[in-house]
């Protein structure tokens, strides 16, 4: 039987309010510290060509535990507070990841 497939979800968005972005961020994460089938991993990227502009990559274990995250009512609040702060609506990419290599 196959192990199920990591699920990443890629959050693309501007803001010029990035510090409160930040502390919006880790406020959540201490009010899920703990909890079951949350993300497992999150690398937020800031684009060198086009100022204000992130992308935020976020693992799951699965696609299931991400849907539940995401029925979760604190990540709705979440997602509403952040959508607040950005300069254009986010945009959401879901991806199955397929290969994981670790280079060092």
């Amino acid at each position: 039987m196959d192990a199920p497939t990591k699920f990443v979800q890629i959050i693309d968005f501007e803001t010029e309010r990035i510090d409160e972005m930040r502390a919006l961020s880790e406020d959540a994460e201490k009010r899920s510290a703990g909890r079951e089938g949350g993300p497992t991993r999150r690398l937020v990227l800031k684009d060198r060509n086009r100022p204000d502009h992130y992308l935020v990559v976020i693992e799951f274990d699965s696609y299931e535990e991400a849907m539940a995250n995401s029925d979760d009512p604190e990540t709705t609040k979440f997602a509403e507070q952040m959508a607040a702060l950005c300069s254009r609506p986010p945009t959401f990419t879901d991806c199955d990841a397929l290969d994981t290599t670790d280079f060092r």
